[in-house]
């Protein structure tokens, strides 16, 4: 009787050394955007950049001056504190006042320019001096306090709090996620249009960097509107989003 030189065709042996030739199959996570909303705090960054920059230059050029017990330091020059109140009114003003056309968006740029001229000049002196001697001037600490006030305001609430919720785009689904486990609610992708709101061209382009309002309309019984505010990169999310929703669950 012959002997068998080897596994037969359909043996367990065989079958296993096939399966471990195959590719194994891996679960691709399914695709998403997540949309996060944010508070007018956003735009704030301004205000803390200049103040920080104000800082570092009373600290290599500023003066000493006797207050009470103690030496201080301040600038020399009131250009320090008129950009630096001016940029903290300019953000205000901005973002609490919807700035609507080119020609408002003009109006405000120039005004921005003319006060720079004015300190690159060293003008705002004499304009300060012929006001009355109203000069502007913060010492170190009123710049480094207010400052770091402002940037810790700002970040627990762009960096944390406007991260607790979110919107979350999966092929054919639009859900309202939570981050403490709060309800959530969800929408069919099927025919939702999507719009963008860009009313506000100085706070959505120079301070927010193509932010925008995102508003969203489901389709069908549900007529709910899904306003989205201040949303960072608008445009380029609105682009996959459209993408999202028009793929099939299943793919």
């Amino acid at each position: 009787m012959a002997e068998s030189e080897g596994p037969q065709r359909g043996s367990p042996a065989n079958v296993d050394a096939a399966a471990a030739d195959r590719p194994a199959t891996v679960a691709l996570p399914e695709p998403e955007v997540r949309v996060y909303a944010h508070s007018r705090m956003l735009y704030w960054w301004p205000v803390w950049v200049c103040g920080y920059t104000m800082t570092l230059l009373t600290h290599l050029y500023g003066e000493p001056h006797q207050i009470g017990g103690a030496q201080e330091l301040f600038h020399p020059s009131s250009n320090l504190g008129v950009i630096f109140l001016l940029t903290v009114m300019l953000v205000i003003i901005v973002t609490n006042v919807t700035v609507r056309g080119l020609a408002s968006v003009v109006v405000i740029l120039s005004l921005c320019v003319a006060a720079l001229l004015l300190a690159l000049f060293h003008k705002w002196d004499a304009v300060l001096d012929w006001l009355g001697q109203l000069k502007i001037h913060l010492n170190l600490g009123a710049y480094f306090w207010f400052s770091t006030l402002i940037f810790v305001f700002w970040f627990l609430t762009v960096i944390v709090f406007d991260h607790l919720s979110y919107w979350r785009i999966t092929p054919g689904q639009v859900t309202r996620e939570n981050i403490f486990g709060a309800s959530s609610k969800s929408y069919d992708a099927n025919n939702m249009v999507l719009e963008q709101l860009r009313s506000d061209l100085f706070r959505h382009w120079f301070l927010g960097f193509g932010s925008g309002d995102l508003q969203i309309h489901p389709f069908g019984a549900q007529q709910d509107v899904i306003l989205v505010s201040n949303v960072l990169f608008l445009g380029s999310k609105v682009r996959r989003i459209e993408h999202m929703i028009a793929t099939e669950p299943d793919r």
